[in-house]
Order: C-alpha cells, then sequence, then structure tokens
C-alpha cells in the first residue's frame, strides 16, 4: 500500500476528513473532528497511528514486527504500523484501519452519530 492507497481508503469512510493540524507534515484523518489516523508525509517508509482496542493492540504487536506501540501517541490505545518497509497484505492494512475507524464511531454519542449520518 501507498500513500495515495492509504487517503482513499480513509477519505471513503463516511464523514471523514483530513486535515493537516500539527503542521504541514502530518495528514491527519477525522471522523467527526476525532482522530482515527495519521501519517507523516515527509517520511522515506510509510507508516500509519491507527487506533486500536488494547487487547488487540498487544496481539498485533506480538505477531507483527511491522506493528509497535503508538510513536508519540497513547501506546495502550495507539499503535504505529509501518507499512512500506514491511509484508503486511494491503488487506490485513485496511483491517487494521476499519478497526481504528470503528472504534472513533462507536465512542461517539448517538447524538453525534445522527448528526454525521453515521447511526449504527
Amino acid at each position: 500500500m501507498h500513500l495515495d492507497e492509504l487517503r482513499e481508503y480513509c477519505l471513503a469512510k463516511p464523514a471523514t476528513e483530513e486535515t493537516l493540524p500539527f503542521g504541514p507534515d502530518t495528514l491527519v484523518f477525522k471522523v467527526a473532528n476525532k482522530m482515527f489516523a495519521l501519517t507523516g508525509l515527509d517520511e522515506t517508509d510509510l507508516r500509519v497511528n491507527l487506533k486500536c482496542d488494547p487487547d488487540y493492540a498487544v496481539d498485533l504487536r506480538e505477531r507483527h514486527e511491522e506493528i509497535k506501540p503508538g510513536w508519540h501517541m497513547n501506546k495502550k490505545h495507539w499503535n504505529t504500523v509501518y507499512i512500506e518497509d514491511g509484508d503486511l497484505r494491503d488487506d490485513l492494512i485496511r483491517e487494521l484501519i476499519d478497526h481504528s475507524y470503528g472504534l472513533v464511531v462507536k465512542s461517539l454519542t448517538k447524538k453525534v452519530r445522527a448528526e454525521y449520518g453515521l447511526d449504527v
């Protein structure tokens, strides 16, 4: 997976926007104004920080050397997924993006989900 594919996949999610709140080198994807993915634009090797269930995060880190505790993030709830320099399958990366997005949507109030058309 390359940056353009990552970006396209994230932006296809309902109510998603991309922002640059940390400066021009860090692309952040948000749903209902809450982050679910961020990636550096100036990196030589593509990596993305994704929200993750704490137990699942530990399991992923044990099974995949390309998945580490979230860099500059709460390491209990975020993973850094190294994409270009690893052997992770694209479908696993998409699954992890879906998981991150789903956690954020699930954490929203019913009212906010309804405002963004995310009632699930």
